[in-house]
């Protein structure tokens, strides 16, 4: 816990920010995967949002922000920050800075041929979170669509 505190600390206020939304961010992800439906799940991921028009520059500035936050809080959180918690996450935290984006979700087979899912989010020609093996996945729904 010293050591999160001390890492905190070392953070301009811009970056502290980022952690405490991206945190409540995953743990309402968390929390919505957890006890509601897919399809409400799904109808959240679903909604447009207006982008804001903000230039290429400014958009992929932000985009790594969002990405750097979501990622980092991932491996620290206490509860599960997956592949879809992350997505979610990170499409409500563009959506908030007005920025459109779109949450992937795919199938494929393991090397024991059972089905897994994968997540992934992009923001127009940008990644976000989850694109690093989304070639390896078959995509079934887009939100939105």
């Amino acid at each position: 816990m010293i050591r999160i505190l001390g890492r905190m600390r070392s953070l301009s206020p811009t970056e502290r920010r980022l952690v405490v939304e991206a945190t409540v961010a995953l743990g309402a992800a968390a929390f919505a995967i957890a006890v509601l439906p897919f399809r409400r799940v799904a109808g959240a991921a679903a909604r447009r949002i207006a982008d804001a028009g903000a230039d290429d520059e400014e958009r992929a500035r932000q985009v790594a922000q969002v990405r750097w936050a979501v990622t980092a809080c991932a491996r620290r959180v206490p509860w599960r920050a997956k592949c879809f918690e992350q997505g979610l996450a990170a499409q409500w935290m563009l959506g908030r800075r007005r920025i459109a984006s779109v949450l992937h979700y795919g199938v494929a087979k393991d090397d024991r041929q059972r089905l897994i899912a994968h997540v992934w989010l992009r923001s127009g020609p940008l990644d976000v979170v989850g694109c690093e093996n989304e070639g390896a996945f078959t995509e079934l729904a887009s939100f939105p669509g």
